[in-house]
């Protein structure tokens, strides 16, 4: 017996001194999250933030957006759980937009932040939730930095709020304020990055694709046809993401890795129609600057407006309690931002085709996919069947992006099937998806299985045994890539699965 308590005194003493360490490392942690540095670069961010919102406000009245995106459509593919986001009726999504470009304006100049920033997160938030057509890796990168600045004291300077603050101007904010933005931004980063380690994108699709439509461009143009240009682009784009993403942490590689970051999304402007992404990542990425670069670049030009100013006397200093709260709520924010993406991994076969896990992962510029569907109506108690077209329910873009999609297409199949007990008076009609999709360049397949049901299929997160499995098939040879058989195959399709039918037609 004494042998054994000789034993268990080293380990209760290793034990404890484990805690101990446990605990110094949190307390550091916590010390540094709470220590005082220059809000210039959040304030920097904060006005640029809100002019590139005005600037894409601008762009949806300029091009006809609040139209033909949100008011036109007859259906809106909803979220899972967020069915009752809809457009505001009549001209109300005009005012919806009017009011995000006046909110957007008050958080650059800095007037009433808070309230701003809170009612421009749930603005733009209700705006992206209303279809799924429309999801763009920019627009959940704005939503996410929306809410991180709405807890983050952006206005203690350069702000109209801070002319008029009861007790002076605040020049420093706790250093999570700047960690957490910096953290989101690092994260979206390498995942970028990461996820270009994939199949296909090694073979070079489909980026060789779509830099060869760019051929007529001077100068550049003859050599976006060239594959040692396309590699070292596809490659690069890894490289930079997976190496560029951590050289920003430090101070000797920042400047040279922020300057071919700004290279690279000049670049994605001058290729690809991504609209605000290169700008609001150029200005995001600024905030791996030291806190106080945007004095440091005025210098010699500095005045009392714009020195820096000791943390104020009056600052209190949060209790433990609050302290421990923050700290714990920025690791799990960070380990929520790192799991999210991962979800992809729990559905077997590729995320491309499946699309299981693909959107909020920063699956960036993976895939194109290309295809035709039509869907066939069935009313079991009649035995008469139909042709439905989405073309004549959706629009060109709904329509493009659904077929590539089997969630929009199993939601389309439910819309048809209200639309058959409404307008046709039937009973419960059964609704098949028949598809022939293309994934950078292979072969036409389909790309959910024509004979289930679709409207007996409810949501689910579970692996979907109705989506069929050809995205594991080995990409063609290039010159046999994107073949222009989708009207051939879908006709072999309607010929096997609605032949036998005893009416056939498009009822209109």
């Amino acid at each position: 017996m004494a042998q054994r308590g000789q034993i268990a005194m080293p380990r209760s003493g290793e034990a404890a001194r484990s805690g101990a360490r446990l605990r110094h490392l949190l307390d550091g942690l916590t010390h540094h999250l709470f220590s005082p540095i220059d809000t210039a670069s959040i304030a920097v961010f904060r006005m640029l933030f809100g002019a590139i919102m005005v600037w894409e406000v601008w762009r949806y009245f300029a091009y006809g957006w609040i139209d033909s995106h949100l008011i036109g459509p007859e259906l809106f593919f909803s979220y899972p759980g967020f069915h009752w986001v809809k457009p505001w009726p009549g001209t109300g999504m005009y005012w919806h937009f009017a009011a995000l470009g006046v909110l957007a304006v008050l958080i650059a100049i800095g007037l009433f932040y808070r309230v701003a920033m809170a009612l421009f997160l749930v603005g733009f938030t209700h705006v992206f939730l209303i279809d799924q057509a429309r999801y763009l890796n920019h627009f959940y990168l704005v939503a996410l930095m929306a809410f991180l600045m709405l807890f983050v004291p952006a206005a203690r300077i350069w702000s109209v709020d801070s002319l008029f603050a009861r007790r002076g101007r605040q020049a420093q904010v706790p250093t999570w304020s700047l960690i957490i933005l910096c953290a989101q931004m690092e994260i979206m980063y390498l995942y970028a990055g990461l996820m270009k380690i994939d199949r296909d994108w090694l073979r070079l699709e489909p980026l060789g694709t779509w830099l060869a439509g760019n051929a007529e461009l001077p100068l550049i143009g003859p050599l976006l046809l060239n594959d040692a240009v396309v590699a070292a682009a596809a490659y690069g784009s890894i490289a930079l993401h997976l190496l560029g993403a951590p050289l920003l942490l430090f101070k000797a590689t920042r400047l040279w890795t922020f300057l071919v970051y700004c290279v690279f999304h000049g670049l994605n402007a001058l290729f690809w129609n991504i609209g605000i992404f290169p700008w609001f990542t150029i200005a995001a990425t600024l905030l791996f600057f030291p806190p106080d670069w945007p004095r440091r670049l005025l210098g010699r030009t500095a005045t009392a407006w714009t020195a820096p100013l000791p943390w104020p006397p009056y600052a209190r200093t949060p209790s433990p309690l609050m302290r421990g709260a923050v700290t714990a709520c920025v690791g799990a924010w960070i380990a929520l931002q790192v799991a999210i993406p991962l979800r992809f991994l729990a559905y077997p076969g590729f995320v491309s085709w499946h699309e299981q896990g693909h959107q909020f992962s920063w699956q960036m510029m993976l895939r194109d996919k290309d295809g035709m569907a039509v869907f066939l109506i069935r009313d079991p108690d009649s035995g008469r069947s139909w042709l439905a077209e989405p073309s004549e329910y959706l629009t060109e873009r709904q329509v493009r992006t659904m077929v590539g999609r089997p969630e929009m297409l199993r939601l389309f199949a439910h819309h048809l099937e209200r639309i058959w007990r409404d307008r046709h008076s039937t009973g419960n009609v059964a609704v098949h998806a028949l598809t022939a999709v293309s994934l950078n360049g292979r072969p036409s397949r389909p790309l959910v299985d024509p004979e289930r049901d679709l409207t007996e299929i409810a949501f689910s997160m579970r692996p979907a045994d109705w989506i069929e499995d050809f995205g594991n098939e080995p990409l063609p040879p290039r010159e046999e890539r994107w073949p222009d058989d989708f009207e051939d195959a879908l006709e072999r399709l309607v010929a096997d699965h609605a032949a036998s039918a005893m009416n056939v037609g498009n009822p209109g």
